[in-house]
């Protein structure tokens, strides 16, 4: 793919999108990445005890760096795209703790608010492009609205995962069974119902991030609160090999919609 696929498109033509291929292996890598987010962000916040303002700091600017590189390239690139994603993990982990705990907010109104801002998000998206669909982000400004959604999902799936294993008495493997039937459910509306495919999309997408977040929590959290207390750098480190192995092996291709 040539720079000029990014340029405005004829009609008739294909537009490449700077959004992976939505198959199975995006929901794993997304998955990983996610749980990465909750054990790197807990280890800079708690491990190296930074606090959750100066962790939400340090993250943000990695995010903000990594989205204006994502938005700067010419095409999709995975290791840039999946970084970018890992940045809006560990800053939405960061965030949300530091609303609900720092600030006092708690589980349930961080989460409510996360969500009117991810709803709006969305709302203005679509009233700006007509769509809200991730295979026509392949502009800067369909990018930004993109990245901001993302952000926001992130953030918010952190609150709901802290939620339903703290305030709502489910524990991180309870929580993490539920989050993952509920992934089922949503997979199973993708084939066999018509539910629009783009809703389903980001249900999914927003799930993912509570999912990750409790199995996080369970693999790092000290054994009497239901974890396995394992160190959270080795956790990180290998999530990390698990993205990259992931990148590697499977090749991922943009996705791509007819240019109107």
């Amino acid at each position: 793919m040539t720079s000029a696929a990014q340029s405005t498109p004829k009609t008739g033509e294909i537009l490449f999108s700077k959004v992976p291929e939505v198959t199975l292996i995006f929901w794993i890598i997304k998955i990983f990445c996610t749980t990465l987010g909750e054990t790197g962000g807990d280890a800079v916040t708690m491990s190296m005890n930074l606090g959750y303002l100066v962790g939400t700091l340090i993250f943000a600017a990695i995010f903000l760096v990594a989205v204006a590189a994502q938005i700067h390239a010419k095409r999709f690139h995975p290791f840039l795209y999946w970084t970018t994603i890992i940045a809006t993990t560990t800053v939405g982990t960061t965030m949300a703790d530091f609303a609900d705990r720092s600030l006092g907010i708690g589980y349930a109104g961080g989460s409510l608010i996360l969500l009117g801002l991810l709803l709006t998000s969305l709302g203005v998206w679509y009233w700006s492009q007509g769509s809200i669909s991730v295979n026509t982000v392949s502009t800067p400004k369909v990018e930004m609205f993109y990245w901001v959604t993302i952000m926001f999902s992130q953030t918010l799936g952190t609150a709901l995962g802290d939620w339903s294993a703290d305030s709502a008495g489910l524990g991180y493997s309870g929580a993490a069974v539920i989050f993952g039937l509920l992934l089922v459910l949503v997979a199973a509306c993708h084939f066999w119902t018509k539910i629009s495919k783009t809703a389903l999309f980001w249900a999914a997408f927003i799930l993912t991030r509570p999912l990750g977040a409790v199995v996080g929590d369970f693999l790092d959290k000290p054994l009497a609160h239901g974890g396995l207390n394992l160190s959270r750098y080795s956790a990180s480190a290998a999530l990390v090999v698990l993205v990259i192995l992931c990148i590697l092996v499977f090749k991922q291709r943009p996705g791509q919609h007819p240019a109107n």
